[in-house]
């Protein structure tokens, strides 16, 4: 047992907190701040991302690399993901490069330059298109998943850096969140934005995420709370978001809904 909820090493990384009885498992090999971390192939493995300028796939059983990916960029690499219905990857980078990657032979497919200093990235759910935010830009880029093709071009889509770009369920808009509090919804059909919402946020909105059946949108801020944002009705137009705040005590800097939706 470890003691004051602090995590104890053993084993195969294992270990567990003391507060909470849940078993945790460490996996170490990156060299610098972990920037992202994704499951991947029905939860059996995961995808994390790395300051080190490495991804690591991580066979989560054995808590150990499956395979490290270090010469794909020169900086950062800000973000990673699993292309669905794929064995490949998109990472993105402040090298400015979008890159895909054969997860099974660690090929690279294809390499996209960005105007600027790449925040984040995404995957529609049918696994065909990109999306990825660059900065000081603050432009969304769409592109095609098989190329890297660019197929729109979103400049100026905010007034400051983009923290998260996400397709929705459906792969029919990007919602996009942004240090200047603003959440901008894209819609790929009438090639616009449709919904732009002042968050009322009191400081930079550092998440998102929809549900599972795309009704519900939550974003994260360093204002240490969260909001729930229902867009199956519209009511966020004259109410605005629900606050969920009291649960932490420092800046909120993610947010995942359960896969069923109620958490």
């Amino acid at each position: 047992m470890s003691r004051g909820g602090e995590e104890e090493e053993g084993g195969r990384g294992e270990g567990r907190s003391r507060n909470t009885q849940v078993p945790v498992k460490l996996l170490r090999a990156h060299s610098d701040d972990v920037t992202g971390a994704r499951l991947c192939f029905d939860d059996r493995f995961l995808l994390s991302c790395s300051s080190d300028h490495r991804a690591i796939l991580w066979d989560l059983e054995s808590c150990r690399p499956l395979k490290v990916f270090d010469e794909l960029h020169s900086n950062t690499i800000t973000e990673c993901s699993q292309i669905p219905n794929t064995n490949r990857m998109v990472t993105v980078s402040w090298d400015k490069m979008m890159v895909s990657t054969d997860l099974e032979t660690g090929q690279t497919l294809w390499r996209s330059k960005q105007a600027g200093l790449l925040s984040s990235c995404s995957s529609s759910s049918d696994g065909r298109l990109l999306v990825c935010a660059s900065d000081p830009q603050n432009c969304v880029s769409i592109s095609e998943a098989s190329s890297g093709r660019t197929l729109h071009l979103l400049t100026n889509h905010h007034r400051s850096t983009i923290t998260r770009c996400r397709f929705d369920p459906r792969s029919q808009r990007v919602v996009t969140v942004s240090a200047d509090r603003c959440i901008k919804l894209w819609d790929l059909l009438a090639q616009k934005t449709t919904v732009s919402i002042d968050s009322h946020h009191g400081n930079v909105v550092s998440n998102c995420c929809f549900t599972s059946s795309g009704y519900f949108l939550c974003t994260a801020s360093w204002d240490k709370s969260l909001k729930l944002w229902d867009l199956q009705t519209g009511g966020f137009r004259s109410q605005g978001g629900i606050t969920l705040q009291r649960g932490h005590e420092g800046i909120v800097s993610s947010c995942c809904f359960s896969p069923d939706g109620p958490l």
